[in-house]
């Protein structure tokens, strides 16, 4: 079912935090937490930003989440952080397909819990806009959320409509939604049925 490259970054996880984060939250640029811990998989990150390069110095993060949500944040804080550091515009565009791509790939079932690392690192590095005055480069700040235990917002659910969820059932199996408390889900058909008429017919 995993990869090598999936084995080894599981029990071998990354930049991953152990023990207390209130270091971290001290010492951090930016913080970002995504998930819910009594719904289902939840992520944090902390980052260390460079001012004067715009790149990322550290990346530290936490999950309570299966082995692919592990090893998904793994890879990325490594993809972030390696040769110098990405800058943080090349870190926002980090995307679940470009990790998993370098974990040679997930099952179909898994490939959901790859979305947290990077949404978490964005959710971040936004934290570190608004803590520094850059709100104008926050590029989220617009988007609604949809489902409050997974953080799922309006824009996450046209991105997987534009790469062909057309469905309720491939859409809970891409990003969860849906599947913690359930209180979104009128608003969740609501919405992809409106989506899937303006870009399907």
């Amino acid at each position: 079912m995993y990869t090598d490259v999936v084995k080894d970054h599981f029990f071998n996880p990354r930049n991953v935090l152990w023990g207390d984060d209130s270091e971290w939250d001290k010492k951090a640029d930016g913080v970002g937490t995504v998930g819910s811990g009594i719904c289902g998989d939840m992520m944090k990150v902390w980052i260390k930003v460079d001012p004067e390069t715009d790149r990322l110095g550290e990346l530290k993060w936490k999950t309570y989440g299966c082995a692919s949500a592990i090893a998904s944040t793994s890879m990325m804080s490594v993809m972030a952080t390696e040769d110098g550091g990405m800058t943080l515009e090349e870190a926002y565009r980090i995307t679940p397909k470009s990790i998993m791509e370098r974990l040679g790939g997930l099952p179909d079932r898994k490939i959901h819990c790859s979305v947290l690392g990077d949404k978490a690192l964005r959710a971040a590095i936004n934290d570190y806009f608004r803590r520094t005055g850059q709100e104008g480069r926050i590029v989220e700040k617009e988007a609604t959320v949809i489902c409050e235990c997974l953080n799922i917002t309006d824009n996450d659910i046209e991105e997987e409509v534009l790469e062909g969820v057309t469905d309720l059932d491939t859409l809970q199996k891409r990003t969860k939604i849906c599947t913690g408390c359930g209180t979104c889900r009128p608003k969740v058909e609501d919405l992809l049925g409106k989506l899937v008429e303006k870009y399907y017919g």
